[in-house]
């Protein structure tokens, strides 16, 4: 039998490994790292193994690097342009453990922030386990999330009493009646869309490269703060030709000053 962990780790930082994943990390034989396209890539790689060499050093396991698949927009819409997307992903995975991973081995994936937020990974991973029968066996590790992080750097809480919180996306938000959105963390907005809740008595809390070196953080009133936060997405995507990035939209109560 093979068995592959999917470990969560963290923002990007070693500070960020749970006692657990850092232990889990001492049974892995065989590391898959998926490389994206674009600049930037070297470095999101070199985040994770910086990960391996901090705990484990130099020896004792084996990375093996191969390239994720393109996302390629298909004509039939967002929906199908994923499901493919998922499959082409799945058949790597499912190549790199028939040729990789020897049996009796144990493989591991580092994945950023938690396994089961915003991540796929586990339901095609589960899906390659159940078509294994019984030859594949996977576990999850659970990390530090960014929404964890954004709010300890901004020294604020995920919720206000008697209020409920939604962890979305861009693509929600960017379509969605700015009315209807009170204590929102969003997650994966590749266009800003924090632009459409000026005059909506907002605030955001935003952090871009959270947890690294060189992180940033920017918050306030929607109105005063949005050209502020463009100009920096800009920059700092520019810069690094990469950004991940996270803020929470937080609807101001009568009782706050504005």
């Amino acid at each position: 039998m093979k068995k592959l962990y999917l470990i969560g780790m963290g923002p990007g930082s070693p500070d960020y490994l749970t006692v657990q994943a850092i232990e889990t990390l001492k049974r892995v034989d065989v590391f898959f790292m998926l490389e994206k396209d674009g600049r930037g890539k070297h470095e999101l790689l070199q985040m994770r193994h910086a990960i391996l060499k901090h705990y484990l050093g130099d020896s004792g396991y084996r990375v093996v690097t191969a390239t994720s698949p393109e996302r390629r927009t298909l004509p039939d819409g967002y929906q199908e342009t994923v499901r493919a997307w998922h499959n082409t992903k799945r058949e790597l995975f499912a190549h790199l453990l028939a040729e990789e991973l020897a049996d009796g081995q144990t493989g591991g994936l580092l994945l950023w922030g938690d396994p089961a937020l915003y991540d796929q990974t586990v339901t095609m991973i589960a899906e390659l386990a159940e078509a294994a029968a019984g030859a594949l066996e996977f576990e999850i590790i659970p990390g530090i999330t960014s929404v964890q992080v954004l709010t300890a750097k901004h020294k604020i809480p995920l919720n206000r009493v008697g209020e409920s919180i939604t962890i979305t996306t861009g693509r929600h938000v960017e379509h969605c009646d700015p009315s209807e959105i009170d204590n929102a963390v969003v997650m994966l907005d590749y266009n800003a869309s924090f632009q459409r809740f000026t005059d909506q008595n907002m605030d955001v809390y935003w952090g871009g490269y959270l947890g690294c070196a060189d992180e940033v953080l920017i918050s306030g009133p929607v109105d005063s703060v949005c050209d502020e936060l463009l100009q920096t997405k800009a920059r700092v995507r520019e810069a690094k030709g990469w950004l991940l990035d996270i803020y929470l939209l937080r609807r101001r109560r009568d009782d706050e000053a504005s």
